[in-house]
């Protein structure tokens, strides 16, 4: 892994310089946009629309755009003079249970490595942390944006995870809510509570998913790379009929209890007596 980024948590009195490192990584098939009869990369070149004039990197500026059109621009010297008052420092602010917390809040996360000289204080964070159950919210700038955070153990290292903030979370607005909400019989809360036991695991285990979508991308490319013919017949849409949502749900726990069975195992195959030898006399 490659440091993305270098400072320190402010924790209390205590500095502790640390380095960032991604902690994800996006695994999508990266396709570029290209002209379909030879393949040539398309390009785009950067165009005042005022003057009509392609224009260099280095005079673009970045803009606000006000409600009737008119632009505001902003240089990087008027941007250069904004506060960024946590500019390299994880500044902790306070700590919190982690189910205090809604992960619709949750933005990226990141690995914080310390520097030699700052293991012991590292350290001592991460087991007062663990320790504590908590995690702590904190305050960092990356990237020229201001940001809280909030850090926490796993696998033995402090992970921090962006958060967003609170306007920037929108709030449904959708108009069922407001309607009456629909009747709903005790059966089918049932059933449905029992689908949900059927399919409960005592744990996450991501590795039993898999991306199919991107396996079966990645076959597309080697099969054209290896020119063989690609082209398969349209699957046909099933059409969705309106079905009883009772016997859609018992078929459901059916299915899923079917599914979670374990295979009949084989009984052991009787091994034959095995016969003495008479005792001499």
């Amino acid at each position: 892994m490659r440091s993305m980024w270098k400072g320190s948590v402010s924790f209390g009195l205590v500095t502790i310089p640390i380095q960032l490192y991604a902690a994800t990584e996006n695994k999508n098939v990266s396709l570029r946009q290209v002209h379909e009869s030879d393949g040539g990369r398309i390009q785009y070149k950067r165009f005042c629309s005022i003057e009509g004039v392609e224009v260099p990197y280095g005079e673009i500026a970045k803009g606000y755009e006000l409600d009737d059109g008119e632009m505001v621009v902003l240089t990087d010297a008027d941007l250069e003079g904004l506060p960024l008052s946590s500019s390299n420092v994880i500044d902790v602010l306070e700590f919190v249970p982690l189910e205090a917390i809604d992960p619709l809040h949750y933005d990226r996360h990141y690995y914080l490595e310390p520097q030699k000289t700052a293991i012991k204080p590292y350290v001592l964070l991460r087991d007062a942390l663990h320790k504590s159950q908590n995690v702590a919210i904190a305050k960092v700038a990356l990237r020229q944006r201001e940001t809280l955070a909030l850090l926490r153990v796993h696998a033995d290292v402090l992970v921090m995870t962006t958060m967003l903030w609170p306007d920037e979370v929108r709030t449904p607005d959708f108009g069922f809510l407001d309607d009456d909400p629909p009747q709903i019989r005790p059966q089918e809360l049932s059933m449905a509570g029992s689908l949900i036991d059927s399919l409960t695991e005592p744990v996450f285990d991501p590795g039993k998913y898999t991306d199919s979508y991107r396996e079966a991308l990645e076959s597309l490319i080697e099969a054209k790379v290896a020119g063989e013919d690609t082209r398969k017949p349209r699957k046909k849409t099933a059409k969705s009929d309106v079905v009883d949502l009772m016997a859609a749900l018992e078929a459901s726990v059916s299915e899923a209890k079917k599914a979670r069975k374990p295979a009949a195992r084989k009984a052991p195959a009787k091994k034959p007596a095995t016969r003495r030898a008479p005792k001499s006399a």
